[in-house]
């Protein structure tokens, strides 16, 4: 059994980098800087921003459903020089494999129904476990430190 992951598309946050800092507070988000390696994880191009690179941060909806009871939003990183990434089946981004991560497990209805704290390292086989399970629909991989969404992966 494979899985892809799935990076959020650049579309939506493009009107974003051409905003002032004023613009972007008055949404809730900031322009940022990468003050150090590994401490800014780009949802889009699903690679850490390097230190001294534009980001934006703000608040993402990533549980949409308005009938679960599972609906969820947090922060997250989107490089102003990001650009879209479409991981090949099986493969994790090192931005993944190298953090501690939580990982959501919902059915088609967007019911929770499975979740743990896996090494990034130990990804790959843990997603491809759960997608042998018949009603799991998506996994939702978080940063386990700061809660915050990572990335989506599907059954390949």
């Amino acid at each position: 059994m494979s899985f892809r992951i799935l990076p959020l598309p650049l579309d939506a946050f493009r009107p974003l980098f051409a905003m002032d800092d004023a613009a972007l507070e008055s949404i809730g988000a900031r322009r940022m800087i990468a003050d150090a390696l590994h401490s800014a994880p780009c949802r889009v191009s699903l690679a850490d921003a390097e230190p001294g690179e534009r980001l934006i941060l703000l608040n993402h909806r990533h549980v949409d459903d308005p009938c679960s009871p599972f609906r969820s939003e947090g922060p997250i990183f989107v490089r102003e020089a990001a650009s879209e990434v479409a991981p090949a089946p099986g493969f994790v981004p090192d931005m993944l494999s190298r953090r501690l991560l939580s990982v959501r497990i919902y059915d088609a209805d967007w019911m929770m129904i499975d979740a743990d704290v896996v090494e990034g390292a130990d990804l790959a086989p843990r997603l491809c476990d759960w997608f042998r399970g018949e009603n799991v629909a998506v996994t939702h991989i978080h940063a386990a430190r700061r809660g915050c969404y990572m990335a989506a992966a599907v059954r390949d």
